[in-house]
C-alpha cells in the first residue's frame, strides 16, 4: 500500500514557519500585508476568500478584503489595483477568479505589479519562471514541489508525466520539474495513448480536472502520484483526477483527495506574501 503524502500535515508545518517569519519581520517594523479583491457573489470564491482571510490571521499577516459588486466596471477594478500597487502596507495582491464577463481578466492580471503578484500569474513572472529565475512561483504548483521534497522524492533523472496543460498548474509545474533536472512529458486529454505515456512515469502529476480519469492500472509499480484534481461527484463526495483506490495499490506514495494538494495552495500564498514583505525590507 502506498505511503500517503499528507498535505494537511505538511501545510501545518510550513504555516508554523511562516508565522515565525512574520513575527521576525514585525520586529523590524514591517507587517506582511495581503489584499484580496473579490468581484461578485460567486459562492465558491467567497468560501475560498474566507479561508485565505483566516489563514492570514492565523499567521499574523495583515489582510484586507475588497468586495466589489458583480456589475463593477473594468476601469473601477483597474483603479483599485493601481492604488494597491502603490500602497506600502500591501505586499501581495490577489484578484479572485473568475471575474464577471464585462471585465478582461488578462488586463486585470497584467495590471498587478509583478512584485506584488503573489499568485504568480503575471506574464512577467511566468516568463521569469520559464528561464529559471522566478520571482514568485504560482501557489498550487509550488505546493506540489514542496510536497515532493517533504516526501523525499528526488526528481533528478526521473521521468515525470504531467497530465493537464493549464496555465495555473500544468505548464508551470512542468517547468518547475525541469528545473529539478527531471525529464518531463506534458500531456492532456487528447494525448495519443495517454495510458501508455502515464505508465512510463516515475512521478505522475494529475491536473486535468476530470474525475478519476487516470486509472489505477495506468500507474507504474512504485511510482509517486500527485493528484491536484478536486472534483465533486454527487452532492458531497470529492474525488481527484486519479482513481485513488486502484492507484494506491501500485504507487509507492500518493496524495489523497481531499487533504492532499489542496491545503498547500493557500499555504504557499502566505509564503509568497511573506517573501514579498522580506524583499521590501531589503529594498529599503
Amino acid at each position: 500500500m502506498a505511503q500517503i503524502i499528507d498535505g494537511k500535515a505538511i501545510a501545518a508545518k510550513i504555516r508554523t514557519e511562516i508565522a515565525a517569519g512574520v513575527l521576525e519581520l514585525k520586529k523590524k517594523g514591517v507587517t506582511a500585508g495581503l489584499a484580496v479583491v473579490l468581484v461578485g457573489e460567486d459562492q465558491a470564491s467567497r468560501v475560498y476568500v474566507s479561508m485565505k482571510e483566516k489563514a492570514c490571521n492565523d499567521a499574523g499577516i495583515f489582510s484586507v478584503e475588497h468586495k466589489l459588486s458583480a456589475d463593477t466596471a473594468e476601469a473601477e477594478l483597474l483603479a483599485l489595483v493601481d492604488r494597491l500597487n502603490h500602497d506600502p502596507m500591501i505586499h501581495g495582491i490577489l484578484v479572485q477568479l473568475p471575474l464577471p464577463s464585462q471585465i478582461d481578466t488578462e488586463k486585470v492580471l497584467e495590471a498587478i505589479s509583478p512584485f506584488k503578484d503573489v499568485d504568480g500569474f503575471h506574464p512577467y513572472n511566468v516568463g521569469r519562471l520559464s528561464i529559471g529565475k522566478p520571482i514568485f512561483l504560482p501557489c498550487t504548483p509550488y505546493g506540489v514541489m514542496v510536497m515532493l521534497k517533504e516526501a523525499g522524492v528526488e526528481l533528478k533523472g526521473k521521468e515525470v508525466v504531467v497530465v493537464g496543460r493549464s496555465n495555473i498548474v500544468g505548464k508551470p509545474v512542468a517547468m518547475m520539474c525541469l528545473a529539478e533536472h527531471a525529464t518531463v512529458t506534458l500531456c492532456h486529454s487528447r494525448t495519443r495513448d495517454l495510458p501508455g505515456v502515464v505508465r512510463r512515469a516515475d512521478v505522475v502529476i494529475a491536473a486535468v480536472g476530470r474525475p478519476e480519469m487516470i486509472k489505477g492500472d495506468w500507474i507504474k509499480e512504485g511510482a509517486v502520484v500527485i493528484d491536484v484534481g478536486i472534483n465533486r461527484v454527487g452532492d458531497k463526495k470529492l474525488v481527484g483526477d486519479v482513481d485513488y483506490a486502484g492507484a494506491s495499490l501500485r504507487a509507492s506514495a500518493i496524495t489523497p483527495v481531499p487533504g492532499g494538494v489542496g491545503p498547500m495552495t493557500i499555504t504557499m500564498l502566505l509564503y509568497n506574501t511573506l517573501e514579498s514583505a522580506r524583499r521590501s525590507v531589503a529594498v529599503v
